[in-house]
């Protein structure tokens, strides 16, 4: 009868984070920052259909990297989840903190248990009444949850991304600079200055949508047409 090879614990939870980390280093950057008109999301991903940025909830958005099959069961499992705790309970109970916590315990099963880790990291963004009620959450494929300040840049190049962010973040940013600051950010690793909008995916959380569309729902993707609209000062 063969024997199996024994693999320590902490040399299979080593091997599965560097499978997972090198899967999501391979995609395209994501970020998302929180400006004083409300959170900006863009993507690098010249599709039209298979997107990176999703609505969950209200006030509530979504933005992942790596394998898309993957985040796209998540996404669809995070819009069920608030659903029926909106349905069951109030609409106010639906928060990006109980999402995020939902994801982190998701990730955490499949990497301790299944035999591949998710190659994915995630972004689950609040708007709130103000910016300090902002909240931004980042989950990585071991199910680690961070509280981030400000903005969040994933996948690819993410910590060059990150610095170029940093570089030029101020809380007083409205939509159109803190868009053209994701669009140079994104840039970094590539010999341009700046991506055109038919490169990238783009969506907002209207901190004033309420009093500006009359409606709950903060979220809106942008047209490439609306996203240069936008950047040009015309919308």
């Amino acid at each position: 009868m063969a024997q199996q090879f024994y693999v320590s614990p902490e040399q299979l939870m080593k091997d599965r984070a560097d499978f997972a980390r090198k899967g999501i280093a391979r995609g395209r950057s994501v970020v998302v920052i929180s400006c004083a008109d409300g959170i900006a999301l863009v993507a690098e991903n010249p599709s039209p259909s298979l997107h990176k940025i999703g609505e969950i909830y209200d006030k509530i958005a979504f933005a992942a990297v790596g394998k898309y099959n993957e985040f796209e069961s998540l996404r669809q499992a995070g819009v069920r989840y608030a659903d029926i705790r909106g349905y069951s309970y109030d609409r106010e109970d639906v928060t990006a903190r109980g999402l995020a916590s939902v994801y982190a315990q998701s990730l955490g099963a499949v990497f301790t248990a299944e035999q591949k880790p998710f190659e994915v990291e995630l972004a689950v963004s609040e708007v709130g009444r103000t910016q300090e009620e902002d909240h931004l959450y980042r989950l990585t494929f071991d199910g680690s949850i961070a509280d981030e300040n400000g903005f969040v840049a994933m996948g690819g190049q993410a910590e060059q991304v990150a610095e170029a962010v940093a570089g030029g973040w101020a809380a007083e940013l409205g939509f159109r600079d803190a868009l053209r600051l994701a669009l140079r950010a994104l840039a970094t690793d590539k010999e341009v200055d700046t991506l055109p909008p038919t490169a990238v995916e783009a969506a907002v959380l209207d901190r004033d949508s309420e009093s500006n569309r009359g409606s709950r729902r903060a979220f809106r993707r942008l047209t490439a047409d609306e996203f240069s609209q936008l950047l040009a000062g015309e919308a």
